[in-house]
């Protein structure tokens, strides 16, 4: 868990929305599988969705923190 947070910490806001973008395919590849009977883990699914989840929190936590900045300078 802390690894993927660290890890999402580290890209930059372009690499965080390709990485979002990689990880909703792999959703949908895996909700595919389990239309079709061949999802051999649904665990996965489950850790696919937290860690769009995690992504999503810090790019929102990055959207925060720059419209405080801001509304800081303006200030």
């Amino acid at each position: 868990m802390a690894k993927a947070t660290s890890t999402a910490r580290d890209l930059g806001d372009v690499e965080l929305i390709e990485r979002i973008a990689e990880e909703k395919d792999r959703l949908f590849k895996l909700r595919f599988q389990l239309a079709t009977g061949q999802l051999e883990n649904f665990s996965r699914m489950t850790q696919t969705k937290r860690d769009i989840a995690r992504l999503f929190t810090e790019l929102r936590a990055r959207e925060i923190a720059a419209a405080e900045a801001a509304a800081g300078g303006e200030a």
